[in-house]
């Protein structure tokens, strides 16, 4: 991995911080950020073309010449797309570090009618579901497990680089080692 890296993919599970920790980086590396839940949400929790959202992310890789960061754990859509990033960025927190954030980020969003893209707010009555694909904490909860898997299978195999960061302390260290 370069010593910096420019181009960087952010993963983690829901409500790890993704979307928080790579608005940061990109900030620190002077490079442009893609959200890719606003690329594959449309309107009404719909999701949207794949063959638009790749025109998307195509257009933003084909602009950001001197790096960027992408945060979002899709694979589906992705293919061949934002791989040449220099680094993944895992942030593999524990369960006890995300289910609070992500119920206390649900409930902001949803008592504050908080727009998220594309006109889509978090509609509170979804926490009450049974259904992972419509409550965000069950989603966080129950996709914990794959996702540690699926990131560790990427740490151990893929050749690009995977900084691994366990806790937010870590990942505030990891990013004061960036901002010198």
């Amino acid at each position: 991995m370069p010593e910096q890296p420019r181009r960087v993919r952010v993963v983690g599970n829901s409500g790890s911080g993704k979307t928080t920790f790579a608005r940061r980086l990109a900030v620190i590396l002077g490079v442009p950020h893609l959200e890719l839940d606003e690329v594959f949400w449309a309107a009404d929790w719909t999701k949207r073309d794949v063959g638009e959202a790749r025109a998307v992310i195509n257009g933003f890789v084909s602009s950001a010449h001197d790096g960027w960061v992408a945060d979002g754990n899709w694979a589906a859509g992705t293919e061949g797309m934002l791989e040449d990033a220099d680094a993944f960025v895992w942030l593999d927190y524990p369960r006890r570090t995300v289910m609070p954030r992500v119920i206390r980020r649900t409930l902001r969003r949803g008592l504050m009618r908080t727009e998220l893209w594309h006109g889509n707010r978090e509609d509170l009555r979804n926490l009450v579901s049974r259904d992972p694909e419509q409550n965000v904490v069950l989603w966080s909860w129950t996709a914990h497990t794959s996702n540690r898997a699926r990131y560790a299978a990427l740490a151990a195999e893929s050749s690009t680089p995977v900084v691994c960061l366990r806790s937010p302390r870590d990942a505030r260290r990891w990013l004061a080692t960036l901002s010198h």
